[in-house]
């Protein structure tokens, strides 16, 4: 699952356990290098009887043209998917930070006593949509998570927020 809870200490010194979310990331760096190599392997055979004539040079625009656009809609996909949320619960407060893609931070605080964690079934951007509720504010987490891996971090917050009181 693209999350996992960290224990750690707070800057005040009293227990804590952190949160990191993350969006699914289905191609690591190593398997985009060997998809684009093996995309251009395979789209220049056919090319191969076509060597020493002027056809190649004709097609050979268009395959780098293919190769070049699959680089930039794969590079524009993961950098799209660089979120980061950090959810800190100790004794006192519920601490969220989201560094969006473009790197600016979404800051939300909250007296731990009053951090409620909601699960809205239907009428939010996704289906079994997360937030947390405090301070005045409401607000969504992990979003980007699969409708199932929403169920189980709805069910983690609840209980991660009853026990840190």
């Amino acid at each position: 699952m693209p999350y996992e809870w960290i224990n750690s200490d707070s800057p005040s010194g009293t227990p804590a356990r952190k949160l990191h979310l993350w969006p699914h990331q289905s191609l690591p760096p190593r398997g985009y290098a060997r998809f684009i190599g093996i995309t251009a392997l395979m789209i220049s055979l056919p090319l191969l009887p076509l060597l020493g004539t002027m056809a190649l040079w004709g097609l050979l625009p268009f395959l780098v043209l293919a190769v070049g656009g699959m680089c930039y809609a794969l590079d524009r996909s993961r950098h799209h998917n660089q979120i980061l949320e950090v959810l800190e619960l100790d004794t006192e407060e519920a601490h969220l930070t989201r560094r969006n893609p473009k790197g600016d931070v979404q800051d939300w605080r909250c007296n731990r006593y009053w951090t409620t964690v909601e699960l809205h079934e239907t009428g939010g951007p996704v289906p079994n949509y997360v937030t947390l509720r405090g301070n005045g504010r409401e607000v969504e987490i992990g979003a980007f998570l699969s409708e199932d891996e929403r169920k189980e971090l709805y069910h983690e917050l609840s209980r991660a927020v009853r026990d840190a009181a």
